[in-house]
């Protein structure tokens, strides 16, 4: 029975009980949601609806990839709160990714990017696919010079940044786009957040009271307005990993097999689960916990 409970709260953190998306104006686009915290922009890129529209563009268009087959939405589907449905999103060439493509909602708010925390601003993180072999296998250098070819992108860049579509323009407009995919107002903040007791049923409260014992010590790792520390941990999931995790960035022995605590906004649409997507459902995850695997905690950046 505490498993079905435990699984219907992180049901309600999901986008399931949020409102519609608000209307694709501005201000209306980066309204932050009532308890989180204001959101911080680089100086040299500031949130204006011109540049967000640019990075929406790049966002859907298969033109960043080298085949112009695969774009950021390919592995990042808002349907799915902007992650995947399977265990490795396919790039180029039908290509099969390294992990689990992990949902964007509320980017903006997370000090360093990618599963081993390698990758400091989401300025920088969309360099990370553009080079990957599995991924878009590009060059981000031959990008610009395609979409200086376009008129459209040309025109907006220069709207957006009085510049042509160069590597600077690219990575800047995506960025700001990405900063604008906000979640909150699911049922658990309009029963915590708005007093709104009736947004919750009665197994769902006692799921998050559950989910906030210390029976489960759930917010050991995932707490907070989008529920992680963003530490690095080993949970237990194997007794020797094929992916080396965290080493993969500094080459420690220490941090084989740590990965960055995602968050659980929206959880119920991103499976499947792990960095390696291992799990299908909840109910799974929640069993592995319950088994007994230990989680091995090192380090904490931010």
């Amino acid at each position: 029975m505490r498993t079905w409970i435990f699984i219907g709260l992180l049901g309600i953190m999901s986008c399931n009980g949020e409102e519609s998306p608000v209307p694709a104006v501005y201000p209306g686009l980066m309204e932050i949601p009532k308890g989180f915290p204001e959101i911080t922009f680089p100086i040299d890129n500031a949130y204006t609806l011109e540049r967000w529209a640019l990075g929406k563009k790049l966002f859907f268009d298969p033109v960043m990839s080298v085949d112009s087959t695969v774009s950021c939405a390919s592995c990042h589907n808002p349907a799915l709160a902007f992650s995947d449905q399977v265990a490795f999103s396919l790039g180029v060439e039908d290509r099969v990714g390294v992990r689990n493509s992990p949902s964007l909602a509320n980017v903006a708010y997370q000090p360093y990017l990618l599963r081993e925390g390698g990758v400091p601003t989401i300025e920088m993180q969309v360099l990370v696919p553009v080079q990957e072999h599995n991924e878009f296998d590009f060059n981000i250098l031959l990008i610009a010079e395609r979409l200086k070819a376009d008129s459209s992108y040309t025109n907006m860049a220069m709207e957006a940044y009085g510049r042509i579509p160069d590597p600077f323009v690219i990575t800047r407009a995506l960025a700001n786009f990405e900063r604008s995919l906000l979640s909150g107002n699911s049922a658990y903040d309009q029963y915590t957040q708005r007093n709104n007791h009736t947004a919750m049923t009665m197994e769902q409260v006692r799921g998050m009271n559950l989910f906030f014992s210390s029976r489960t010590n759930c917010t050991t790792c995932h707490t907070g307005f989008n529920f992680s520390n963003y530490a690095f941990e080993n949970n237990g999931l194997y007794d020797v990993y094929e992916d080396p995790g965290r080493q993969r960035l500094t080459g420690k022995e220490e941090d084989r097999a740590l990965f960055k605590v995602p968050g659980l906004r929206n959880v119920e649409l991103t499976a499947p689960y792990m960095h390696d997507g291992s799990f299908a459902t909840l109910e799974q995850v929640v069993a592995h916990y319950q088994s007994g695997a230990t989680i091995i905690h090192t380090k904490t950046l931010y």
